[in-house]
């Protein structure tokens, strides 16, 4: 008997390429801090971009399946400890006086 999966695998798919839709709108409105012309501000958007690279992979290839079946272990700690960095990024920005 095969396995109707139904509408699960639309919803796993946008729900990845939701997660990186918020990452990116972080990513963006960190770049504009960048400009502040402050060196804190440049590095905390350097981290913002390493990090939406990162989850940029991840969420691709769960949200499209084009990496290997199955699921990958790392990639939801992965994107957590993600979205934890992204959190502690707002916070240093608010400890080292936002603009």
């Amino acid at each position: 008997m095969s396995r109707d999966p139904g509408l699960q695998p639309e919803r796993t798919r946008l729900a990845w390429r939701r997660t990186l839709l918020a990452v990116t709108a972080i990513l963006l409105l960190e770049l504009r801090l960048a400009f502040t012309g402050r060196v804190f501000d440049a590095l905390l958007a350097g981290l913002a971009v390493a990090t939406w690279l990162g989850v940029l992979v991840v969420d691709w290839r769960r949200a499209t399946g084009a990496g290997p079946r199955g699921p990958q272990r790392w990639s939801i700690p992965f994107t957590a400890l993600a979205a934890a960095g992204l959190a502690l990024l707002g916070v240093l920005h608010v400890v080292g006086g936002l603009r």
